[in-house]
C-alpha cells in the first residue's frame, strides 16, 4: 500500500500528471513534487514517478528516462497503466495515448511529423482545460487528498480506470453473445436480449468490432433496444448500404431517424428483424 505518490519539481507534462491521478485514485494518498532520494527509491510504500532514473515496478518507481534513444515510446504513464494491468487496452482503445507517448519520448515536431500534420496543427490541439490544470499542478509542491487539484486528478485517473474496467467487461460480454451474420458482400452484428439487459446495450460494439477486425466489413447492428421489448438497428461507421427510413411506415417500427442511420422496432423475433433488415437494405445500384 502506498503512502506516498512522489514526482519531479518544475514544468508538469501530461505523462507524469495521468500517471500520479492513476495512483491517486487507486491508492489516496498526497502526491509531493520535488526530488526523490535514494531512500525514496528504496523505499516500495513511496510511488516514484516520471524521475529517479529507474523502472523497478515492485518498488513502485515508474521513470522511463533512463531508457536508450531507440526504445519504443513509453513515458511514466505507459509504465503506471503496465503496472495497473491495463496497457494494452488503453493502447487499443485511448487514441490518446500513443501520440502522448511519442510526444512525451520524441517531442512536438517528430510527433507532429509521426502523425502527418504540421507543428502548428498540434498547437491548435491544445486547450484551456489541458493548460490550466498542468499549470495549477506545476505550482504546487504538495497535494493532499481532499484538496479541490488533487480530487480532480483523482476523478481524471478514476473516470479512465472505469472506462477501461467497463469496456473490457462490455467487450467481453459482447464476444460471448454476439452473432456476425453473413449478407452478400458485407457483415451484419447481431446482438441478442440477454437478461438482464445492459444499460446501454450498443456501447462497445464499435470497439469489439475493431478488436476482431471486422470494423470495415460490418455494415449494420442489431442489439436490444433498452426502451423496449424489441431491437435497435443501426448503420456501423454511417455505412450507405443501409437506410431505415425505408421502414418508417412498417407497423412494428416505432421510430426511424430522418437521416436513415438508426431505428427502433417493437419486433423480438429475429425472422421479422432480419426481414426489416432486409427491407432497410439500399441496392447496389442505387449508390453508384
Amino acid at each position: 500500500m502506498l503512502s506516498l505518490i512522489l514526482t519531479h519539481p518544475g514544468g508538469a507534462h501530461k505523462d507524469e500528471l495521468l500517471a500520479c491521478s492513476l495512483l491517486a485514485a487507486v491508492h489516496r494518498v498526497p502526491i509531493v513534487r520535488r526530488e526523490p532520494t535514494a531512500d525514496d527509491l528504496a523505499d516500495p510504500s513511496i510511488a516514484v514517478v516520471d524521475v529517479g532514473g529507474e523502472h523497478e515496478p515492485e518498488r513502485n518507481n515508474f521513470d522511463h528516462h533512463q531508457f536508450p534513444a531507440d526504445h519504443p515510446p513509453v513515458c511514466a504513464l505507459s509504465l503506471v497503466l503496465q503496472h495497473l494491468g491495463v496497457y494494452e487496452d488503453a493502447r487499443q482503445f485511448c487514441d490518446w495515448l500513443e501520440p502522448a507517448e511519442w510526444f512525451d519520448t520524441r517531442g512536438p515536431n517528430v510527433t507532429a511529423k509521426w502523425l502527418g500534420v504540421d507543428r502548428d496543427t498540434m498547437n491548435k490541439l491544445n486547450s484551456p482545460i489541458d493548460v490550466t490544470v498542468l499549470r495549477r499542478f506545476a505550482k504546487v509542491k504538495r497535494l493532499e487528498p481532499g484538496e479541490p487539484l488533487w480530487e480532480i486528478l483523482s476523478y481524471i485517473g478514476q473516470d479512465l480506470l472505469e472506462y477501461l474496467r467497463d469496456l473490457r467487461a462490455r467487450l467481453d460480454f459482447v464476444a460471448q453473445n454476439a452473432e456476425i451474420w453473413n449478407v452478400d458482400d458485407h457483415e451484419v452484428l447481431f446482438l441478442p436480449r440477454i437478461e438482464p439487459i445492459p444499460d446501454e446495450p450498443s456501447a462497445g460494439i464499435g470497439r469489439y468490432l475493431e478488436s476482431i477486425g471486422k470494423g470495415e466489413s460490418v455494415a449494420a447492428l442489431i442489439y436490444p433496444d433498452r426502451r423496449g421489448s424489441g431491437y435497435g438497428l443501426s448503420r456501423h461507421n454511417d455505412d450507405p448500404r443501409y437506410d431505415f427510413t425505408r421502414i418508417d411506415k412498417e407497423h412494428d417500427v416505432h421510430f426511424a431517424h430522418a437521416r436513415g442511420f438508426v431505428a427502433k422496432t417493437s419486433a423480438g423475433e429475429i425472422g421479422r428483424v432480419k426481414e426489416l433488415l432486409g427491407l432497410a437494405r439500399v441496392s447496389a445500384a442505387s449508390l453508384s
